[in-house]
C-alpha cells in the first residue's frame, strides 16, 4: 500500500528537479559515508543530535560522581557504601558496553 500522500510528494520531487534543486548539491556523486549499523542509522543519529547517549556513557558519569563524593566524605560507613556502588556501577558498564557492541 502507498502511502496516502505518494502523489503529491512525487509532483513536489518532479517540480525541485525541474526548477534544478538538486543540482550542485555537496556530495554529489561521492559515495555516503559508512555506516556501523545500518538498521538504526535513523535512531542512532536522532538519539545523538538530541543529546542522548549510550547507556554504559550514562553510567560512567554517575560513576565519576560516585568517585568525586568518594573523595569528599570522611564518614566511615559512607565511604563504604559508595565503594558497594562503584562496585555494582562498574559490573553494570561492562553489561552495557557488552549489550551496546
Amino acid at each position: 500500500m502507498d502511502h496516502p500522500l505518494i502523489d503529491l510528494i512525487s509532483a513536489r520531487i518532479r517540480e525541485a528537479e525541474a526548477q534544478g534543486a538538486f543540482e550542485n548539491l555537496p556530495g554529489a556523486g561521492k559515495s555516503l559515508p559508512p555506516c556501523d549499523d545500518p538498521e538504526n542509522a535513523l535512531l542512532n543519529r536522532l538519539v545523538k543530535e538530541s543529546g542522548g547517549a549510550p547507556e554504559f556513557v550514562n553510567l560512567s558519569r554517575e560513576l565519576s560522581r560516585l568517585r568525586a563524593e568518594l573523595r569528599d566524605t570522611g564518614d566511615r560507613s559512607r565511604r563504604q557504601d559508595i565503594l558497594k556502588e562503584m562496585s555494582m556501577m562498574e559490573a553494570r558498564i561492562e553489561l552495557a558496553r557488552k549489550a551496546y557492541r
